[in-house]
């Protein structure tokens, strides 16, 4: 039986976490040139905007409504068949919009692409809770979501080079989850499920951690409906500041990745000396005063500052909050427990551009940033304060 703990259990596990990064971000740098491509069919420039985007953000939608599905699925029937299924629906659906030009057609494969992201999200993501645990866990946590960021900047970089070329080819990167079907297939175990009854019984008078649920799933929804300004938004932004191309569009969205990985990475050993609550004004602070500095920025530099100090809160929060999680529930529930977490990020993705259109059209692109700066900031001010109250209500453990 392969070891858990062997390396090519771990890369198959980090390449199929990497699968999820690339859901929306990796066409982001094609939008403007898709917007161009669809103007003769739709000669409303709102709603031309409006659909293009939702190439973006439509997956997301259907991650929210997957994942919990999925969680259900992984709890009752197994984690490994959903991500062998998951990885090659994935492949197969991402890569529709490499040969499809029409903008229907193509949102439609963006909808079963995000059902596939869900079963691989879920699928991994739970398996990594069960074969690791504690200190071990964590580190692990940290290390998934700083190779998801490794691999957001190489997709999003070679997605902004093919994007230069035709806007098509960008979709062609979703094919690399095919290569991980064999991966998946001889090097990733089913874990045992089959606790003794003592521990059933054990599991089942734990109490739901409904406070530690609430702020869980609600910061992840806010902070996700920020984050996904910046792979929405930003091509935008910079083509109004400084004309940026396709590829330069990229390497910026990549930059903040590249930051968000570091952070992630760090993870690990900053647990082993910090509460979860305590990271939560770490968290806030730095992506309210990133967004701020994108907002008031004039000049390309100025905005790659504010999108590095952004990713390295945004690198953190993911693995806090999914260790949190992890470590709150019983194994029993593990798999839906974290499905809804999954709902609760992509639900935050799929809400950004609606919730901040009505500020594009108020302040433009960089007021949005600041406004949500300034929002983002506040929070993390009230955790700071508050601090000692959130971990009372949560009895959170360090």
């Amino acid at each position: 039986m392969q070891s858990t703990n062997a390396w090519t259990t771990k890369l198959t596990l980090l390449l199929a976490s990497s699968l999820t990064v690339m859901a929306g971000a990796t066409v982001s740098p094609a939008l403007p040139a898709m917007k161009k491509q669809f103007e003769n069919a739709i000669s409303d420039p709102d709603l031309r905007t409006t659909l293009v985007k939702l190439v973006i953000t439509l997956p997301a939608l259907f991650i929210v409504i997957g994942s919990p599905i999925a969680g259900t699925i992984v709890d009752r029937f197994g984690r490994k068949t959903l991500l062998i299924v998951s990885a090659v629906l994935y492949g197969l659906a991402g890569s529709s919009g490499l040969y499809l030009e029409n903008l229907t057609a193509i949102l439609a494969g963006r909808a079963v692409l995000g059902l596939a992201v869900s079963g691989v999200m879920v699928s991994a993501t739970t398996l990594i809770a069960d074969y690791y645990v504690g200190p071990a866990r964590a580190a692990f946590m940290g290390l998934q979501a700083g190779s998801m960021g490794l691999g957001g900047v190489l997709f999003l970089t070679l997605g902004g080079a093919l994007a230069q070329r035709n806007w098509h080819f960008p979709f062609g990167i979703y094919l690399f989850a095919w290569l991980i079907v064999p991966l998946i297939a001889v090097f990733i175990t089913e874990p045992d499920r089959t606790p003794k009854q003592s521990a059933i019984q054990m599991e089942q008078t734990i109490e739901t951690p409904i406070a530690v649920l609430a702020i869980i799933y609600g910061l992840t929804t806010l902070s996700q409906i920020a984050f996904y300004l910046i792979p929405v938004q930003l091509p935008f932004f910079l083509d109004g500041l400084v004309k940026a191309s396709p590829s330069q569009s990229g390497m910026a969205i990549a930059l903040c990745t590249l930051f968000s990985a570091a952070a992630s990475l760090t993870y690990g050993k900053l647990k082993q000396r910090m509460e979860f609550v305590a990271f939560l004004p770490i968290i806030f602070g730095l992506m309210g005063i990133g967004y701020l500095l994108i907002g008031q920025s004039s000049n390309w530099a100025q905005a790659l500052v504010g999108l590095i100090v952004s990713g390295m809160g945004l690198g953190i929060l993911m693995p806090n909050m999914t260790v949190w999680l992890s470590s709150a529930v019983p194994d029993a529930v593990r798999g839906k427990a974290l499905g809804w977490l999954s709902t609760s990020m992509f639900l935050g993705q799929f809400l950004s551009p609606i919730v901040t259109q009505p500020l594009n059209k108020a302040f433009g692109f960089g007021g949005t940033y600041a406004v949500t700066g300034g929002l983002l900031t506040i929070v993390g001010l009230g955790f700071a304060l508050f601090k000692s109250q959130v971990r009372n209500l949560t009895h959170s453990q360090s």
